[in-house]
């Protein structure tokens, strides 16, 4: 009698394969990628709606609202206008320093704020990680649609710009549909990486205006592309023009503005863009998704 119940135990299932024939796994495992992307993606009227309530929250906070999104860009391309393209003289080389300038900042500013919001994605959402289980890069995703929103109001007063200043309207402004969904891409790619780096190390986020800063001196924000070539060159010259935010930038300048000089041909900046956004868009995804047990904990 012994005999058969130990052969029954036997024959019948684990208890590992019990579980997994009822859809349980274990605790505290992490999901495979395509897995963890198919649940993000069931979750994607949870981030639009997120990043519609932050969107309404940020203007209700201020009288001007919305306005103030398109403030804000326009009165620091003002100032830099003033320093740079008056007191220091930057302009004499740009045929249209107005809108060269304007664009930078525009550009700049819009990786700038996905930065500055997607380190603060975890850290300041901690309370709504531990009580509710959903896909961590949720947060950060809903930051970057936040600022794309943004982006979007924010070249309308770019075009009104570049239009008032003298530019033309030609075929090449389509370019600035494919230049700007690569930046999206790559920005948010770093705001999954920012958020779970200073998840880790708040410490880091005290230094992001002081990199972002210095990022955008290395960008050609504020004066002409050449600047650089008329004083460096070789391999330090090669890794300035190599700056994932020099060549959106100068994507941009050149789908809205004629004859305007670039560091390096269209084609090979198309080339550096588009491995900028695979390399740092798909990296910072994966690298978020490793930490994804990680967050909340501690």
């Amino acid at each position: 009698m012994a005999q058969t119940a130990v052969a029954d135990s036997d024959t019948g299932p684990s208890l590992t394969e019990l579980a997994r024939s009822h859809g349980l796994t274990k605790a505290g495992r992490l999901p495979r990628l395509p897995e963890y992307t198919r649940h993000l993606w069931s979750y994607r009227h949870f981030i639009a709606a997120f990043a519609n309530a932050k969107v309404s929250a940020s203007l209700g906070s201020t009288k001007l609202g919305v306005v103030w999104q398109l403030l804000t860009p326009l009165i620091n391309a003002g100032v830099y206008y003033l320093i740079f393209g008056v007191l220091i003289n930057t302009k004499q080389d740009v045929d249209n320093f107005i809108a060269y300038l304007c664009a930078g900042v525009f550009i700049f500013g819009f990786t700038q704020s996905v930065v500055q919001a997607g380190s603060q994605s975890i850290t300041a959402n901690i309370a709504l990680i531990r009580a509710l289980h959903f896909p961590r890069a949720s947060l950060p995703i809903a930051v970057s649609l936040v600022e794309v929103r943004n982006m979007l109001a924010s070249m309308v007063v770019l075009i009104a710009i570049v239009l008032l200043t003298g530019e033309p309207i030609t075929v090449q402004w389509l370019l600035l549909i494919p230049a700007l969904i690569f930046q999206t891409i790559f920005n948010t790619g770093l705001a999954l990486f920012v958020s779970r780096l200073i998840s880790k190390v708040t410490d880091i986020r005290q230094l992001i205006p002081y990199i972002l800063r210095i990022w955008m001196y290395g960008s050609a924000v504020l004066y002409p592309v050449t600047f650089f070539a008329e004083r460096i060159d070789g391999w330090q010259l090669a890794l300035v023009e190599s700056n994932p935010m020099l060549i959106y930038i100068e994507l941009v300048r050149h789908a809205l503005m004629e004859n305007v000089e670039l560091a390096t041909p269209a084609p090979w900046l198309w080339v550096q863009a588009a491995i900028w956004t695979v390399l740092v868009g798909f990296g910072g995804y994966v690298y978020f998704w490793r930490g994804e047990k990680g967050y909340g904990r501690g």
